[in-house]
């Protein structure tokens, strides 16, 4: 059994990760940037102890040869001892010279050369004035080894102070690179693991999306993190059993609407029956009441046939069969069916637009959409008035508007001009009561082409706004914001 970690600890996995990745790069420089530290003291207290010892042995020498001389003159044994005091004192400033390799041989010579001064002092074959001069010459060559001990400190620590400094550029130069990498590898793999971690988050949006739009053909399949593709199969499960409730419910419309049909024909011919007279004839007062029963089985019967219609229509909205459709030809086509209708109530019909606008749609679904438009707005617009298509573009969406000259929508009625079988409170003059369903089957067929059809803000009559996404391929639009379009003046459809 393989067992998946989930979301959450993915994503602390990935936040410990990145943490240890720049806390190892944030140690490394710390304890690289420790160890130049240490060298940089330790090279400065050793700098300390050279600079006093050359600086010492100057001061030593002095002593040393004016002892040495007064001892030559005065031939005091407390001259001598003073001189050997002071070269012991020398000898022992010398030893950190001694130990510091670049002056080790020098001072090793200024040792030697101390060493032929004391066998001078302690008497030879030379006569006094010959003893006097080696000394001065001694001296001489004592002072000059003195001077080059001192110029070879101060060369060797100018050195060893370019060496550290060039160690620490170095040092923060690969520091600088080592975090930049660092936040780069980190930026990358946060990426990466933002991307792997929130790409079945995208999956399930999806997937209630289409939950929410009726697509229940789809079947819901989240891979990840445990816990995520736990969900998606709980979404799945949820859309078999929402596909078993729209079949129950289809099954449930169908066998009522075949249960009621069948009765209500009976009634409907028993009614006819009594007009014609077989059970005889009817006074004034039973024939007005025969009339009241045959007008309201009728009703009954259309009642039970939008609802059976309805149905159908949010069922076959799901299989839809698309293919590019150039728009301004389906206008055409949906104008040119009911040109009788607009035509007997003298109305024109004006289209405008890009002809070359075309999206892959299902034209019979959305021809059947922009047919019951086009048949709303001949119902309501007055005889001799103007209906309008604009073809057009607005954002990321394709624009499909009619506009029409009537009165309008009601504000009252406006939150529920697509709720099914909602009849306006305003109907026009002479014609039978509308089913309610024309604006909501437009409804489902459009969102199931992943657009929107809403109502705008006109002048005049009703205008009824359909959007669609120009990247369409079926995927549901984000809604929303498409509710807030502006009026009507704000389409700008190509001229023909």
């Amino acid at each position: 059994m393989v067992l998946r970690a989930s979301f959450r600890q993915l994503l602390l996995l990935a936040f410990v990760l990145i943490s240890l990745m720049l806390g190892a790069v944030s140690l490394s420089g710390l304890q690289a940037l420790q160890a130049l530290l240490a060298k940089s003291r330790e090279a400065g207290q050793q700098a300390v102890l050279l600079n006093l010892a050359s600086g010492g042995l100057a001061e030593r020498s002095t002593d040393m040869e004016r002892a040495a001389r007064q001892y030559l003159v005065l031939g005091d044994r407390s001259l001598r001892q003073r001189f050997d005091e002071a070269a012991q004192q020398a000898a022992t400033q010398l030893q950190p010279l001694q130990q510091f390799a670049p002056t080790r041989a020098l001072a090793e010579d200024w040792l030697a050369t101390v060493a032929r001064i004391k066998r001078l002092l302690a008497g030879g074959p030379l006569d006094p004035a010959q003893s006097d001069q080696a000394l001065g010459q001694a001296f001489r060559q004592l002072a000059g080894q003195t001077r080059d001990l001192t110029q070879q400190v101060q060369q060797a620590l100018a050195e060893r102070n370019q060496a550290l400094q060039d160690a620490l550029e170095a040092q923060r130069s690969r520091l600088v690179q080592q975090v930049l990498v660092a936040i780069v590898v980190a930026a990358l793999a946060a990426l990466a693991f933002g991307v792997w971690l929130t790409r079945p988050l995208r999956r399930l949006g999806s997937a209630i999306v289409a939950l929410g739009e009726g697509r229940l053909d789809q079947p819901v399949a989240i891979h990840g993190p445990s816990d995520l593709a736990s969900l998606g199969q709980q979404l799945d499960w949820l859309r078999l059993r929402l596909t078993e409730l729209d079949e129950d419910k289809a099954r449930f419309l169908r066998h009522t609407s075949h249960e009621l049909k069948t009765p209500l024909a009976a009634l409907r011919e028993g009614v006819s029956l009594l007009q014609d007279g077989v059970g005889g004839t009817l006074s004034a007062d039973q024939a007005e009441i025969a009339a009241i029963l045959q007008h309201n089985t009728a009703v009954l019967q259309q009642q039970i046939e939008d609802l059976l219609r309805y149905n159908a229509a949010a069922f076959d909205a799901r299989r839809l069969q698309r293919r590019p459709t150039r728009l301004r030809t389906l206008v055409q086509q949906v104008v040119e069916a009911q040109r009788l209708h607009w035509q007997a109530r003298k109305l024109s019909v004006q289209i405008e637009g890009d002809e070359r606008l075309a999206l892959p749609v299902d034209p019979e679904r959305l021809g059947m959409a922009l047919g019951n438009l086009m048949s709303n707005a001949i119902r309501y617009s007055p005889e001799g008035g103007e209906i309008r298509w604009w073809l057009g573009t607005l954002g990321e969406h394709a624009v499909l508007q009619i506009s029409d000259s009537g009165p309008g929508v009601p504000d009252e009625d406006r939150a529920h001009v697509f709720d099914p079988f909602y009849r306006g409170s305003l109907q026009p003059d002479g014609q039978p009561r509308g089913s309610g369903i024309g604006l909501s089957i437009v409804r489902e067929q459009v969102a199931a082409h992943g657009g929107q059809v809403v109502l705008v803000a006109n002048g005049g009559g009703a205008c009824f706004r359909v959007l669609l996404r120009l990247d369409s391929a079926g995927e549901p639009d984000a809604g929303g914001p498409a509710l807030a379009l502006p009026p009507t003046a704000d389409v700008h459809p190509s001229s023909t």
